[in-house]
């Protein structure tokens, strides 16, 4: 009986280092942020940036381009989204580190491009904060239009920098909380559409196809007749449906303070298109049913623009359902609010992230005792004073403004994505290293990064094209699109003169430090722990049998 108890424990040993193996928690050389979130944070964080892109923003892309050109371009842009999500999630599920791909992009490409990444990547998030600002403001506008704007943009952030005061733990626990609600209301927003086109509301009407008939499934740019106007209202709205899917690789940024990334991260990243293709592509799909395109409630331009131009507050509207578009307005809102959070969250750490890779002041690098890079966090906490603009200007436009400049910078972040992956993969058949055998093997590479890599180009270089046709120069359209591109060229090279780094050589590629010693670390406790659970079991399997015997 010893004999096999002695051989059940050796087996139990056996299975309990591969097990670790797969679960083990892996971060870089030490670092001040601490694993703080759970397994269900980063299930839920993965939807916390779904805000009012598609909630609030879909209202102009649906006017400029019709239902299909509307569903074309989400379509579109949501196939970048998923190659340059798996690549990413390949190099950060092998490598957690602090500031995720800026990170990846110095190790595997050079100190220039993520010096310049970098610093995109948190203007993209800086200007995001005020973005989602203003965009609460057109929302709560909808219950009083003449609500104190200034009151209300500063109650928002008030809240938003007291949760990410808290640090990562309680970031986690709001976002999980507001994720809830996004995903509860996007679902019943979805099945609520079908049963009103099907003529299951109050007012009975179906409506089936009926808008993608009259006034048409496209729309013509600005008066343009045929295909000519038809392609460009549908090209001109990429930027728009790019700032909806923008934000997306939060995950890999969160990688540094999630438990057990090795497995979690992962099953995040697996689960991806469930949320391109429920919440983005569904979610479209039943707008540009359920509203025309010419609906003159969809306008945000206008300073007194409200949430009432929302396709869901318009088609529960005209529907005759007298309670409910201001629930769904509450919940536009908490997404607002939720993605006002994430921003934050995003904006500090890639900031922190910059100074451990000495892209950029030390000084970012300090935390409290709990792991919060509060000077970081404040220091991005400053640019949501941006969103006071909206008081003047309008909160609409002001909106719309921004969404141009956010979404060429997150475009751009996901262009280094991709370039980064594919040195990376490259980098790993140069040192004889198999895919097979990380944490997370991201098919269709490395097509999948090159095809991230060419789409996210083309969208960049001609997303403001039109606006340079006669007739259609639009300052406000030039500025917000064109700044954040030329500003990328512009860092790598000054960044690239005066660092003077070459590429990283593939077979120089360091694809083992930062987190072999927590990894051998962690197997042995993680061993020690499971052995002994192994070593109880046995004994209770040799207690049974001697009862029974």
């Amino acid at each position: 009986m010893s004999q096999e108890i002695e051989k059940l424990d050796s087996v139990s040993v056996e299975k309990s280092r591969s097990d670790v193996e797969a679960d083990v928690v892996s971060v870089p050389a030490p670092h001040g942020l601490k694993r703080q979130m759970k397994d269900r944070h980063i299930t839920m964080i993965r939807h916390g940036v779904i805000g009012t892109g598609l909630f609030l923003g879909t209202a102009s892309v649906l006017q400029t381009a019709g239902p299909v050109g509307m569903l074309l371009a989400y379509l579109i842009i949501g196939s970048i989204c998923y190659t340059v999500m798996i690549s990413l999630g390949e190099m950060i599920a092998f490598l957690p580190l602090p500031g995720g791909h800026l990170t990846l992009a110095e190790r595997f490409v050079d100190r220039a491009l993520s010096f310049t990444l970098g610093w995109l990547y948190w203007y993209n998030w800086a200007i995001t904060l005020p973005a989602e600002l203003s965009s609460a403001a057109v929302v709560i506008r909808y219950w009083n239009e003449s609500v104190n704007t200034a009151a209300w943009i500063t109650m928002c952030l008030v809240v938003v920098l007291v949760i990410n005061a808290f640090g990562a733990g309680a970031y986690g626990e709001a976002e999980f909380i507001f994720a809830s609600i996004k995903v509860v209301t996007i679902s019943g927003l979805l099945i609520l559409g079908l049963v009103l086109d099907l003529g299951g509301g109050p007012n009975h009407d179906r409506i089936g196809f009926r808008y993608w008939k009259n006034p048409g499934p496209f729309v013509q740019y600005d008066g343009i007749a045929g295909a000519k106007g038809r392609f460009m209202g549908w090209f001109a709205v990429m930027p728009q449906v790019a700032f909806a899917y923008v934000g997306t690789e939060i995950v890999a940024i969160a990688g540094a303070e999630v438990k057990n990334p090795r497995k979690n991260i992962p099953k995040a990243i697996r689960s991806i298109y469930i949320r391109l293709l429920l919440f983005y592509l569904g979610g479209v799909t039943v707008m540009g049913l359920l509203v025309p395109s010419n609906d003159p409630r969809l306008s945000l331009a206008s300073i007194s623009a409200t949430a009432a131009a929302s396709p869901f507050v318009i088609a529960i509207s005209n529907a005759g359902i007298k309670v409910l578009p201001s629930i769904i307005n509450a919940a536009i809102l908490s997404s607002a609010w939720s993605a006002s959070n994430s921003d934050l969250y995003s904006s500090s750490r890639a900031l922190y992230g910059l100074a451990l890779n000495g892209n950029a002041p030390r000084i970012f690098l300090k935390v409290t005792s709990n792991g919060l890079p509060w000077v970081s966090v404040a220091f991005s906490a400053v640019f949501g004073l941006l969103a006071f603009m909206g008081i003047s200007s309008g909160s609409g436009k002001v909106f719309a403004w921004f969404v141009n400049m956010i979404a060429v910078a997150g475009l751009t972040s996901w262009l280094g994505i991709a370039l980064t992956y594919i040195r990376f993969h490259r980098g790993l058949r140069a040192q004889g290293i198999d895919r097979r055998t990380l944490p997370y093997k991201s098919p269709f590479q490395p097509f999948a990064a090159w095809y991230a890599a060419i789409g996210c180009t083309a969208v960049l270089i001609f997303s403001g094209w039109p606006i340079f046709l006669k007739g259609h120069w639009r300052t406000d359209t030039f500025v917000t699109t064109y700044l954040p591109l030329m500003l990328f060229p512009i860092l790598y090279i000054g960044a690239k003169l005066w660092a003077r780094t070459p590429l990283m050589p593939y077979d120089e590629m360091d694809f083992k430090s930062g987190y072999k010693e927590e990894l051998d670390t962690t197997e042995h406790e993680g061993l020690a722990r499971r052995s002994w659970m192994k070593r109880a079991r046995a004994q209770l399997i040799r207690l049974r049998k001697s009862y029974e015997g």
